[in-house]
């Protein structure tokens, strides 16, 4: 009999966020589960009041929204395939391109960015009945995928199109949406923030979902931002401008948004004409629109002339803050000194930045004419997108939301221009933001300029973005260090055929998986189907090593050790095991199930590496 290997093997799913939320309600409330079942009336026990009973109550629902909440907890099988080819500086870089589904990759990226993103950006289909909207498949979204990435009709138009004649027009758009944003709020921190792009399709279900998956408490504001800078005169009722950004955060407690820098205009009314040596200053009024006892008294200016605040309003400090600054020089009597009393307000007194206001204007943020022509001459005049973001609208949520360090996505990323301000605001400010591209590889209109020009599909089309915008940033600042590379992942079904049995032929499924490899998978999938399914970062670094004629993956230095080989001895677990020194407190294995003759020779290795140290051994 051979022994027991206690070998783990590694979940073929991605987080389980129904479990994940089950252990959050455990921690808060240990005393309602029974026999591990949760007693829903120990639970309305414990809310108490807050507890709604009544079955007539505000609500927003649709057709297909309990579907989809399951879906947004349902795991996938799926995992990203890396594509070392069309990535730029793969070894170095820290940024990511995935191509792919949004909802099955926002549930890969569960595990390794869970609470770590301090930014998303969404630009999301507007449902403007021309759009292309995802139509989930509750029981397998990743054939569901393949389907729709391939599915066009004669003409080139994607089949996907959610026509305003449909009669679920609304529900497909929020049943698209609901699901990822509620994983989206997964990876945000606890101060971090949204910003969704939207027109007047949509807006209103967007602000009610928004409300239900981010909290009331949580909505920061709504932005309107000046998209054209000429009226149509050919509209037939209003000439419409301007579109909208939703602002929600995770925890508004937690939230401190960055002031904006200030500009000349800002700066541009304090004067000196008086010399003081306090700097530039402007005149602010003394009085408050309001009475308040404490703050009603008189004040004699120099040449003897008696001010008092008229009834219902009062001075802005007490008398003797007031004497204080009459005698620092910080009120002012006008010319002959006989004026009502104004307050000096210096320039350097002031904050060094100031609080965005929600009406951007294009003269500040620019305008969609400015973007479309911006990314055609970056193309060298190909068409490609006819409604892209301005840099300069998405550089203002990163200058308002993020430090210089933080993690960005944007899992609607179209033309990349969100991966395009991070390098640009990275370049100015010398920073480090990290971005996250999540983009399906939704095809090109058959008849279109893109696909004219070799552009088959939209991912084609922001990774080429990404290089050229990069090439651009390295001419305009031919100093800078910054991050100008991604890597590109591709998502696809699971490396490991025991995690996606075929269920139509499991006899000959079963006879295959004696190696439970599929054949054209390479051991550097395994190792990022690894990555994700044990939720380290895709960034880490990876080095490929030889340790006795096998090849192994060495993750961060050696806080992983990944070797998929067959004919695995013991010797090369020694080797191995040898790669663990002080430096590396917690060093993981990681071997193929097929990799050891038998349980036998599994076991001493896995005491082997115990004697270095090393607990936490797997196997895929």
């Amino acid at each position: 009999m051979t022994q027991q290997s206690d070998m783990k093997n590694i979940a073929g799913e991605s987080m389980d966020l129904t479990e994940h939320n089950i252990e959050q309600l455990r921690q808060i409330f240990p005393n309602v589960f029974t026999e591990g079942k949760i007693d829903f009336d120990a639970l309305q026990a414990e809310l108490g009041v807050v507890v709604e009973k009544d079955s007539e109550r505000y609500q927003f629902t649709w057709n297909g929204k309990e579907q989809a909440k399951r879906i947004a907890t349902t795991p996938t099988l799926g995992t990203l395939r890396p594509c070392q080819e069309e990535s730029v500086d793969w070894e170095a870089t820290e940024n990511l391109f995935i191509e792919g589904d949004n909802l099955e990759v926002l549930k890969l990226l569960q595990k390794s960015y869970f609470n770590k993103v301090k930014m998303i950006y969404i630009d999301p289909p507007y449902n403007t009945g021309k759009d292309f909207v995802y139509k989930d498949d509750f029981k397998d979204n990743l054939a569901n995928y393949k389907r729709l990435t391939e599915q066009v009709d004669q003409e080139g138009n994607p089949l996907t199109t959610n026509t305003d004649s449909s009669g679920r027009y609304h529900s497909n758009w929020l049943n698209m949406m609901y699901p990822r944003l509620k994983l989206a709020r997964n990876l945000l921190q606890d101060d971090g923030v949204i910003f969704i792009s939207i027109d007047d399709n949509e807006v209103h279900n967007l602000i009610k979902i928004c409300e239900e998956i981010f909290g009331e408490d949580n909505s920061l504001d709504t932005i309107a931002w000046q998209k054209t800078f000429a009226p149509k005169n050919d509209s037939k009722y209003f000439s419409s401008e301007h579109e909208y950004i939703l602002v929600y955060t995770k925890d508004k407690q937690k939230l401190q948004l960055n002031l904006l820098e200030r500009s000349d205009k800002h700066n541009a009314r304090y004067k000196n004409p008086d010399n003081d040596p306090r700097g530039e200053w402007i005149s602010t009024d003394l009085l408050r629109m309001e009475h308040r006892e404490n703050s009603i008294y008189e004040i004699i200016s120099p040449t003897g002339k008696v001010w008092k605040p008229l009834a219902g309003t009062s001075w802005r400090h007490p008398e003797t803050e007031m004497l204080e600054l009459i005698g620092n020089g910080e009120v002012l009597f006008g010319k002959d000194g006989n004026a009502k009393p104004r307050r000096k307000r210096f320039l350097k007194d002031v904050k060094q930045g100031v609080v965005s206001q929600t009406i951007w204007k294009f003269d500040e943020v620019s305008h969609t004419q400015e973007a479309k022509q911006s990314l055609n001459k970056l193309f060298e005049a190909v068409p490609t997108f006819d409604t892209p973001k301005p840099i300069n609208l998405l550089k203002k949520c990163l200058q308002l939301s993020t430090g210089k360090n933080d993690i960005v996505l944007d899992f609607f990323s179209g033309s990349s221009t969100t991966a395009h301000a991070v390098m640009l605001l990275n370049a100015i400010d010398e920073g480090s933001r990290k971005c996250i591209s999540v983009q399906i590889p939704e095809l090109t209109l058959e008849k279109s300029d893109a696909r004219k020009s070799g552009y088959n599909t939209i991912t084609e089309i922001s990774k080429e973005r990404i290089r050229r915008a990069a090439k651009k940033i390295k001419l305009e600042y031919p100093e800078t260090q910054v991050d100008l590379g991604f890597k590109v992942f591709k998502l696809d079904t699971s490396n490991i055929k025991k995690w996606q049995p075929d269920l139509e032929n499991i006899e000959t499924d079963l006879l295959a998986a004696v190696d439970n490899i599929i054949e054209d998978r390479t051991s550097e999938d395994l190792l990022y189907e690894v990555l994700i399914k044990y939720g380290l970062p895709l960034t880490y670094p990876v080095e490929s090593i030889t340790i006795n004629n096998h090849q192994a993956w060495l993750v961060a230095g050696g806080a992983l050790v990944a070797c998929f080989d067959e004919g695995i001895d013991l010797d090369t677990v020694k080797a191995i095991a040898e790669l663990k020194t002080d430096d590396i407190p917690l060093m993981r294995v990681v071997f193929r199930d097929t990799s050891f003759s038998d349980d036998t020779v599994k076991t001493n290795a896995i005491q082997h590496l115990k004697q270095y140290g090393i607990e936490d051994v797997l196997s895929i």
